[in-house]
């Protein structure tokens, strides 16, 4: 993404956890931030002009052999700093402060308490206030010309700052939601200090992005991958803005999504006027389906199919030399770095595309977290049901029937269960505050009565989670008034069906999805 007329704020990595939520929160503040490793080159970080550097937690102790240093060329700069944490105890260490292995550690909930008048930073706030800490080290001693403006029980500089050299450091996190006046913390050293303004905002990124796109593709054709989950989309509504007729959707139906999806899709992209593909491969998926229980065969078939199909279609389009990809900035974080990839990564969805294909990559969402990608989609226009689309696997409702071969009886069944879910659950308002929610179909039968004779008909398993990244995730406590209604509609209403079940087990030590 081109950012050269947003300011941005750069966050140096020093391994924390928080690290990309440090990010998110920046910018959810309005500014632009980016995160790069602690042992990026100066001359990286010169070049990139930031109007204020952020340094993150980290795993380490500043005593370690070999851990992370405060880059002190930095000071040089002539930008203000923020040091979180690890970043706080690395800086105070490098200009002379005392850093001291503590006793017992802070974790968690921590009494905070402002010293004098709170300084840029803590001004103004409750002298008396929790945050949440997380380490072992303590700062004893502030270095010379900072002053010291909180303190916590186990860390008597909890905050410091020197103001005429435009340093400050905060040893709790103000990133996380348990830190009540964190976003007050980090608004104050963007605004008042680093005297950024709010420019970073869904109406910028579409404007910033087309232009982007522009650039890149020029008059070029242009074909995306069309799954019908919010990055794809949003992806192809981007791109679409920016070059209208010259981008070609392909969107393979291969019959395992859920209730009325498909239509929908077709139905979303129609509206927009974006040109669209739509192949029905149904029948195909099923054929190769045929017989296969192992789970990780079901997924590579599925994923291979999808493949062939793809590049089938992509071979009937003349011109093309540019390929769509809905990569997300904690992809681009995860896979090591923010360099451009140079060859085409595993779709994220249900496979790798080929790298012989041959195109070049657009990937208009590159720098976006997920929820900046929703934001963005509804600055769009796209409608909210699509916006807002739980996670969904790739192979879809394939990989969620159990034990047993895929077959169109098992689909239409689990198809219609989950269908009734979706619509209590969204009846319920609850849609929006659930990670993901499902239905799993285990090929086994079970005894049941129906009426005055014996059943021997398939169990219905609910999974309903709540999660922040999906890196763990907790069973969604559902009302029981909910579930009855679910289980009495499901047993009634669907043919071939006796029992329903809810999975109440966590990640770790379960996974999400079943297989």
């Amino acid at each position: 993404m081109s950012v050269a007329t947003i300011e941005e704020v750069l966050v140096l990595d020093f391994g924390g956890q928080y690290s990309q939520l440090i990010a998110r929160r920046i910018r959810e503040c309005g500014v632009f931030a980016e995160l790069l490793p602690a042992t990026a080159p100066i001359e990286t970080i010169v070049r990139r002009s930031p109007k204020a550097l952020v340094l993150s937690g980290g795993p380490a102790s500043v005593h370690d052999p070999g851990a992370p240093a405060f880059p002190e060329q930095l000071i040089e700069l002539g930008v203000p700093v923020l040091g979180i944490c690890y970043g706080m105890q690395a800086m105070a260490k490098a200009l002379g402060g005392k850093v001291e292995a503590a006793e017992s550690g802070e974790f968690g909930r921590t009494d905070l308490t402002v010293i004098g008048d709170g300084g840029m930073l803590l001004g103004g706030l409750p002298t008396e206030q929790h945050c949440w800490m997380s380490h072992r080290d303590s700062v004893t001693e502030a270095p010379p010309g900072f002053s010291p403006i909180a303190a916590s029980p186990g860390s008597p500089v909890a905050a410091l700052e020197s103001s005429e050299q435009g340093l400050y450091g905060i040893q709790f996190h103000p990133e996380v939601v348990h830190t009540p006046y964190g976003t007050e913390v980090l608004n104050r050293f963007l605004r008042e200090v680093a005297g950024c303004e709010q420019q970073w905002n869904p109406a910028s990124v579409v404007a910033e992005q087309v232009e982007a796109i522009r650039d890149q593709v020029g008059d070029g054709k242009v074909i995306c991958g069309l799954s019908g989950g919010v990055d794809s989309s949003v992806a192809a509504k981007l791109v679409h803005e920016a070059i209208g007729e010259n981008l070609t959707c392909v969107f393979v139906d291969h019959g395992l999504m859920r209730s009325n999806e498909a239509e929908q899709v077709v139905e979303a992209f129609g509206q927009f006027g974006i040109p669209l593909v739509h192949v029905d491969a149904e029948q195909r998926f099923l054929e190769r389906l045929a017989g296969v229980t192992e789970p990780e065969t079901k997924r590579k078939i599925i994923g291979e199919e999808f493949i062939r199909v793809f590049e089938e279609e992509a071979t009937k389009l003349t011109d093309v030399d540019y390929l769509v990809q809905g990569t997300l900035y904690s992809d681009v974080i995860e896979s090591g770095g923010s360099d451009h990839a140079a060859t085409i990564k595993s779709h994220h969805n249900v496979g790798g595309l080929p790298e012989d294909l041959d195109f070049e990559l657009v990937e208009p969402l590159r720098m976006l977290f997920k929820d900046e990608v929703r934001a963005v989609g509804t600055e769009l226009g796209l409608p909210d049901r699509m916006v807002w689309r739980q996670p969904f696997p790739g192979p879809g409702l394939g990989i969620r029937i159990v034990g047993g071969e895929v077959n169109r009886e098992r689909l239409d069944i689990l198809r219609a269960a989950d269908h009734i879910l979706q619509e209590e659950i969204r009846a319920g308002n609850l849609y929006r505050s659930l990670w993901q929610s499902f239905c799993v179909l285990p090929a086994i039968r079970s005894v049941g009565v129906q009426g005055d004779g014996r059943t021997y008909a398939y169990p219905i398993v609910i999974r309903a989670v709540t999660s922040e990244d999906a890196m763990t995730a907790d069973w969604a406590r559902l009302p029981y008034d909910l579930l009855e209604k679910v289980s009495n509609r499901i047993i009634n209403e669907v043919s071939g069906v006796n029992r329903v079940a809810l999975d109440i087990s966590s990640k770790p030590p379960s996974t999400i999805e079943w297989e």
